[in-house]
């Protein structure tokens, strides 16, 4: 099972770089994210032309996520119970035996702003929902936007991307360790070492071009998958193609149980 994640930046206009995607890359599962769509809007009849069913939680220019799948999803949740929050950032569905959790979590705009605090609160309230979730659905894939930089390895410069930083301070780094030491793990890290492979590029100052960018988007597995966790990675190409998004997709591949 190939699942996928891509924060699209507007489905409305990437929904023609999405459907060419999907047919090249052929993944059985995809979360999107900042989709910006009512749900009205949502293109779910164009999606199953291609054999996706879809089941979304979005609002009008803002936030908005989707999980794409072949299979006919179940036990779909929108939001983090018991946390009142209208914006669209999270949606959880079972499909083929493993539950995809997909979260656009808040970026959080600057270390010490009101935006910042909420974003750790919302960290909180996701890790204490995932907890539940794991007692009841043993295999499990967390994935999305994480608006959060793992290590240095994922900044391409660790001078400014520091530990006061935005998307790789202290807290929200930490705020993450929280949600691994769930027993989940960065299937990207356990097929690759290195650093300077990144999943987002500012539009500004040919960032893309200049591989200035950070590694933000993540594919978690439970432990109960790591074993059958066969291969990871990022897909730079739809980042190249005109009016592309700032992100690139992710993806993980699991072996059949």
């Amino acid at each position: 099972m190939k699942i996928a994640s891509w924060n699209v930046n507007s489905l409305n206009v990437r929904l023609p770089h999405l459907e060419q995607w999907l047919q090249v890359a052929a993944p059985d599962v995809v979360a999107l994210q900042e989709t910006k769509l009512d749900d009205e809007r949502f293109p779910d009849t164009a999606l199953a032309g291609l054999g996706y069913r879809s089941v979304f939680a979005g609002q009008k220019t803002y936030n908005g996520v989707a999980i794409l799948s072949r299979e006919p999803a179940a036990d779909v949740q929108v939001g983090i119970p018991a946390f009142g929050d209208e914006q669209k950032r999270v949606i959880a569905a079972t499909i083929g035996g493993v539950r995809v959790i997909n979260l656009y979590v808040v970026n959080g705009q600057d270390v010490g702003t009101e935006k910042y605090a909420y974003k750790l609160r919302w960290l909180d309230a996701v890790h204490d929902w995932i907890a539940s979730e794991l007692q009841s659905h043993p295999r499990v894939v967390v994935l999305g936007d994480f608006n959060i930089a793992p290590d240095d390895r994922d900044v391409h410069d660790p001078e400014r991307w520091n530990e006061h930083h935005i998307l790789t301070s202290a807290a929200e780094r930490a705020g993450l360790q929280k949600l691994l030491d769930l027993g989940l793990h960065d299937a990207y890290r356990l097929h690759h070492d290195g650093g300077g492979e990144f999943s987002w590029w500012d539009y500004r100052q040919a960032a893309f071009r200049r591989n200035l960018g950070l590694r933000i988007d993540l594919t978690l597995v439970s432990g109960a998958l790591r074993a059958a966790c066969g291969a990871a990675g990022i897909d730079r190409e739809p980042r190249t193609w005109e009016r592309p998004s700032d992100h690139a997709p992710v993806w993980v591949e699991l072996a059949a149980p």
